[in-house]
């Protein structure tokens, strides 16, 4: 068997600390382990959302993605069924399953980790460096985020946000 040669880096980040970007998917996401400090092994980033935030419905076809909620209320669509997660809560999408989610709290802080790193590249095409702290970033741009997707690989959207109307989910 082959071992690759893969760099990995140790990374101690303090809370708050990481790089900041500001997603067209909207939210603030604090970057807390890139895929170059990982040897691509991981992405592991902080997302702060406002409520109403949501994810078009979509599938990674070569990453695992986990949503771990710190704060607040999520509702998360995954494989045809919704649940809602709150503070504590995971919600774990293996790759291949089409899953959303809706922010249906306040504000809500996650923590995301896609393994492999491999899907970096569309979070940050479809970024810009955030110059504030604020978890609204306005309406999510779709086709922005479905532009990102295409060009650089990370995710495939499948369609729309799969929830009834924001006021069925107080």
């Amino acid at each position: 068997m082959m071992v690759q040669d893969v760099t990995r880096t140790p990374v101690v980040v303090g809370a708050g600390d990481g790089e900041k970007l500001r997603f067209w998917g909207g939210g603030l996401v604090t970057v807390k382990v890139g895929s170059q400090e990982s040897g691509s092994g991981l992405f592991l980033f902080e997302d702060l959302v406002a409520r109403g935030k949501t994810t078009p419905l979509h599938v990674h076809e070569g990453e695992d993605e986990l949503l771990y909620v710190l704060s607040g209320e999520i509702l998360v669509h995954i494989d045809g069924d919704d649940h809602r997660v709150g503070e504590g809560g995971l919600a774990y999408a293996p790759r291949g399953v089409a899953h959303a989610f809706l922010v249906t709290s306040p504000t809500a802080r996650l923590l995301t980790l896609l393994t492999p790193g491999t899907a970096e590249p569309f979070y940050r095409d479809a970024s810009e460096p955030a110059e504030d702290l604020a978890a609204d970033a306005g309406p999510v741009d779709f086709d922005r985020v479905r532009e990102a997707a295409q060009r650089s690989g990370g995710m495939r959207v499948l369609g729309p946000p799969p929830f009834e109307p924001e006021a069925e989910h107080p």
